[in-house]
């Protein structure tokens, strides 16, 4: 019935940005360990322009908070520290795009099945109303089975959904650790090098 082709519709939906979202995750998610300390080596350098080239190069919202931080190395902390946050405010809204759409489907599949069930049960009580008096065991329960179809293909629908959902959830809270773990360590190490250079007299 309509209601089996808006599940199967939803579901189709749902699978594509399912792995639509894990790819950009998965381009999203570097190791950031490596990457901070190549920027790092590069910053003892004093080559602040090769480092931002690296961040540009580098996907990702770590990339992108880090390249924050060098356009403002110059500046207090707390100016350098509120760069980060802002560019990794600005990262958060493309890192969950989209997965609205799972936790929906994951919600609205079951309902609909259910409804298609009733629709279906109404229609074949109709039809055995009509029919009566008939109607054969074997029609009752071929209408039963058709009914229930629909129940099923909404759990079924549902349940990867939620699963899905909730794995792409963890991996956004991942990606969102490393970005909080990178303010603190690339904050540490400009102060690091700002204190060298001064004790250095450049």
């Amino acid at each position: 019935g309509p209601m089996a082709w808006m599940i199967l519709l939803a579901g189709i939906a749902a699978a594509s940005v399912f792995f639509e979202r894990m790819l950009h995750l998965r381009r999203a998610q570097i190791l950031p360990q490596d990457f901070l300390k190549g920027i790092f080596n590069v910053v003892r350098r004093q080559n602040i322009a090769e480092a931002v080239s690296l961040c540009d190069e580098t996907p990702g919202p770590v990339a992108r908070m880090v390249r924050a931080a060098l356009l403002n190395h110059d500046e207090e902390r707390e100016t350098v520290r509120r760069a980060m946050i802002e560019a990794g405010m600005a990262e958060i809204p493309r890192l969950e795009r989209r997965m609205g759409v799972l936790a929906v489907v994951s919600r609205l599949a079951p309902t609909l099945g259910l409804l298609g069930t009733v629709l279906s049960l109404m229609d074949s009580l109709l039809v055995m109303q009509q029919g009566a008096p008939l109607v054969h065991a074997g029609d009752l329960t071929g209408s039963l089975w058709r009914a229930l179809v629909c129940t099923a293909a909404g759990l079924a629908t549902a349940i990867p959904c939620f699963a899905a959902y909730n794995l792409l959830v963890g991996r956004v809270e991942s990606i969102l650790l490393d970005m909080e773990r990178a303010v603190g360590e690339v904050l540490d190490q400009l102060a690091q090098e700002r204190r060298r250079l001064a004790g250095r007299g450049e």
